[in-house]
């Protein structure tokens, strides 16, 4: 397996703090790691006034032009008063900035708790801004973000997954017959889906990337902003049995379609979408496995009964995959 230097093994206390200083802001010491393992994040304290969030990008991982694209497209959404956490505009017009080979931003600090998905008018509260982001999503494309497609979600990591050394040999046999059968059925959902438009999302839209405080969702981390379809930012908000999923789904729509039209034939990708994100993620945990905080805060990746439980989940969105879609009412 390759084995490269820890991408952050000289960001040190001190250096995060003169980076923030280069910026010609006063820290008083107070310094937070939060929780992050793609990049690094911290709550960085400042004089006489309230902290910000430093983030440092992961060396290597996207390019400037990438990054100032999810930073364009952050700022574009709080223009419209839509509630993003964007980074902070320096005086000169500068977002991204770089100190002794690291490259970071700041933002300010956002505090609030998870959505209650549960509550009704949490879901439609939900719907209305991710319609908000999705209606702006799709006035132009990204130029220089990937797509959210069934190469870059699942075949690639696939691919590192079993030519890296991962799956334990009395196991690989069933792996790979498992999620070549999975991407197969993936492949015909995206099929019978289309055509299925392709906008500008978050792209993890995920319960702990929102927010919430008495204003309602303020949505962070678009680190992972990316073209694809618009169910990708509203099936991770969907969980429970189907009668479950119905009625989030359709609490979600009451919102959501106030501001952006919404395709059905998208909801055939609801579970093609789910197994996508499981083979990703082991795909993600294996190629950042040199990383020491990985191995430190997943110690249960890499185990016997990590896969056995993979192929086990893998097998149980297969026969997810042939049963009808969602529908709305």
């Amino acid at each position: 397996m390759n084995t490269p230097s820890p991408p952050y093994q000289d960001l040190t206390p001190d250096r995060i703090l003169n980076a923030v200083e280069s910026l010609g802001l006063r820290c008083d010491g107070r310094l937070l790691a939060l929780n992050s393992y793609e990049n690094r994040v911290y709550q960085v304290g400042i004089e006489d006034t309230t902290p910000v969030i430093a983030k440092f990008y992961r060396p290597l991982r996207w390019t400037d032009e990438a990054i100032l694209e999810e930073h364009r497209f952050t700022l574009e959404l709080a223009e419209r008063e839509i509630p993003v956490v964007a980074p902070l505009v320096d005086k000169t017009g500068r977002t991204l900035h770089e100190f002794e080979g690291f490259r970071f931003t700041i933002s300010p600090r956002q505090p609030g708790r998870a959505p209650e998905l549960d509550d009704p008018d949490t879901l439609e509260w939900m719907g209305r801004f991710i319609g908000r982001i999705h209606a702006v999503g799709a006035i132009e494309p990204f130029a220089h973000r990937p797509t959210i497609s069934i190469e870059t979600f699942g075949e690639e990591p696939y691919r590192y997954i079993t030519a890296n050394g991962f799956i334990p040999p009395d196991l690989e046999a069933a792996y790979i017959s498992t999620v070549e059968d999975a991407l197969q059925r993936v492949r015909s959902a995206f099929a019978r889906a289309e055509p299925v438009a392709l906008i500008r999302l978050h792209g993890d839209c995920h319960p702990g990337n929102v927010l919430w405080s008495d204003t309602g969702p303020h949505f962070v981390d678009f680190d992972d902003c990316r073209m694809g379809p618009a169910m990708q930012d509203i099936w991770m908000l969907l969980s429970g049995d189907r009668a479950e999923m119905t009625r989030q789904l359709s609490d979600f729509m009451e919102g959501y379609r106030e501001f952006h039209d919404f395709n059905p034939r998208e909801l055939l990708l609801v579970e093609a979408l789910r197994t996508l994100r499981l083979i990703h993620y082991s795909g993600w945990l294996a190629q950042r496995w040199s990383d020491p905080a990985f191995p430190a805060s997943f110690p249960w990746f890499n185990t016997q009964r990590y896969w056995q439980d993979q192929i086990l989940a893998l097998r149980e969105q297969a026969a997810l995959m042939d049963e009808p879609p969602l529908v709305l009412g």
